[in-house]
């Protein structure tokens, strides 16, 4: 069964198709020493010490409310993502995944420890990782995130009453009046 052009699933598949490339592209890097400090290997993305080293940036977006910043440079590539949610319940329990993630940032290697300001987290790449770890492998690993962020956008109501109630039990545990889940 193919999906039509206008379907979730074709926009979701044209996005990731469209992000492949790009950071394919971007994470071509190689060894680059600092300019003004001799024997430093400082991510350039990062520094920004000379603007020749640094690329444009390039922004896929899916929709106003869900895009990607990739940002390049000769050793260093940051990517940025932002979702923003309609749902203030959907919201929180995003950023309070995505905090879980940034606070184990050395156990997800390439995740900062604080995103860009204006996205949601950001992952640095530099050709330290490349070294280390495989290029496909890393490009497969921030398509996978992305796709699994979607996948929490799917509708799930047993999932939703039980996050309602963590969630209403941590403002107000006295004033919490729940209805039975859903069956």
């Amino acid at each position: 069964m193919t999906s039509s052009p206008s379907s979730p699933r074709s926009g979701r598949m044209l996005y990731l198709a469209a992000l492949k490339p790009t950071l394919e592209a971007s994470l071509c890097l190689q060894d680059f020493h600092s300019q003004n400090i001799e024997r430093h290997n400082k991510p350039e993305i990062e520094v920004q010490s000379s603007s020749e080293l640094l690329l444009n940036p390039v922004t896929v977006c899916r929709s106003p409310d869900e895009k990607v910043t990739v940002e390049a440079s000769i050793n260093s590539t940051r990517i940025n993502l932002f979702y923003l949610h309609s749902d203030p319940l959907k919201r929180i329990l995003r950023k309070k995944f995505l905090k879980f993630m940034t606070r184990r940032a050395e156990q997800f290697i390439i995740v900062r420890r604080k995103p860009v300001a204006g996205f949601d987290v950001s992952f640095l790449i530099t050709n330290f990782h490349l070294d280390h770890l495989h290029k496909h492998k890393i490009v497969d690993f921030i398509l996978y995130f992305i796709e699994d962020l979607d996948k929490e956008k799917q509708h799930n109501p047993l999932l939703d009453w039980f996050w309602t109630a963590i969630y209403h039990c941590q403002e107000s545990p006295q004033e919490s009046r729940l209805s039975s889940p859903p069956t």
